[in-house]
């Protein structure tokens, strides 16, 4: 009973304490080209987790049920490691969990059909082939840039909206975005130095924190657009996406209503891109929509 219980804890403790040393060092490795995180971290190592887990529970004959559970089990440790040693913020966590919790379902699966097979050469090999995936993919190139667009429509000329887009005052709408309301700051407010180009531009987020701009189109009525000079030094942002230019476009469409259109252009450095974008795209997206709504808001007072 008591060598059945080891096997069993020691399929969540091993696999764990094996793989984050590796996601620890590799970090370290790529810290020199901006923190990429690559995708082989979110996939090939869960798998390998799973697998792992699978060899110390090969001969307990779990049942689909039970591996699941024990492999979320997993996936939960996997994750609280990360967030103690690894200085990921818990919002990162969150996001990432969904990828870790079905990688690591998966390799347990494939883990416990290769053990139940038993042929030791072809397990070998399968878990080599992974291990020189990740390690091909930890040292090669990854570039990803986007541009993020959104639109509104507000009933105001686009002579009374613009001093809006350029400065506003503080949001007291209330967040109804899912991320904001668990913690993910939200912009609040936006201050600048001069009306021109070239002037320096603050966006303050409720936590404090602030994005230094810098008016690079100043185009009254019409185009402001800004760079992003510096971004604040916060681990759910830190490595993970640089953003680098905003932008206002204000349309007049003739009728006594213009369109805003707001602009975001940033680079990612986690992947796999497919995943990670949806969720990029998404929190950029509302972040537009809260400024923007709240422009709409001061405008058509």
């Amino acid at each position: 009973m008591n060598a059945l219980i080891n096997r069993k804890t020691l399929g969540f403790i091993i696999p764990n304490i094996v793989i984050l040393p590796i996601i620890g060092i590799n970090k370290l490795f790529n810290a020199s080209s901006g923190g990429i995180l690559v995708f082989s971290e979110f996939v090939i190592l869960p798998i390998l987790i799973g697998i792992m887990s699978a060899w110390f529970w090969k001969n307990d004959k779990l049942s689909g049920k039970t591996l699941i559970w024990n492999s979320i089990i997993n996936g939960f440790i996997a994750i609280l490691l990360s967030f103690l040693f690894l200085g990921e913020g818990a919002i990162c966590l969150i996001i990432v969990s969904p990828l870790i919790f079905v990688f690591v379902i998966t390799g347990a699966f494939i883990g416990k059909m290769m053990f139940k097979r038993g042929n030791q050469r072809l397990n070998v090999s399968f878990v080599s082939l992974l291990m020189a995936i990740f390690i091909v993919d930890s040292v090669s190139e990854h570039h990803y840039e986007n541009m993020v667009s959104d639109e509104v429509i507000i009933k105001a000329s686009p002579e009374k909206i613009w001093k809006n887009v350029v400065a506003f005052e503080k949001i007291e709408q209330p967040n109804h975005y899912w991320l904001f309301q668990i913690g993910m700051p939200s912009p609040i407010q936006t201050t600048v130095t001069d009306y021109k180009n070239g002037a320096g531009r603050k966006c303050i987020f409720s936590n404090g924190y602030i994005f230094d701009e810098k008016i690079v189109q100043f185009e009254i009525n019409k185009n402001l657009t800004f760079d992003i000079v510096n971004q604040p030094k916060d681990p759910e942002i830190m490595g993970h996406i640089d953003i680098d230019r905003g932008q206002f476009l204000l349309k007049d469409n003739g009728n006594g209503t213009t369109t805003l259109i707001g602009n975001s252009w940033y680079k990612l450095h986690v992947f796999p891109i497919w995943y990670y974008d949806i969720w990029a795209e998404s929190i950029t997206r509302n972040v537009h929509l809260r400024v923007m709504n709240h422009i709409k808001t001061l405008s058509e007072k």
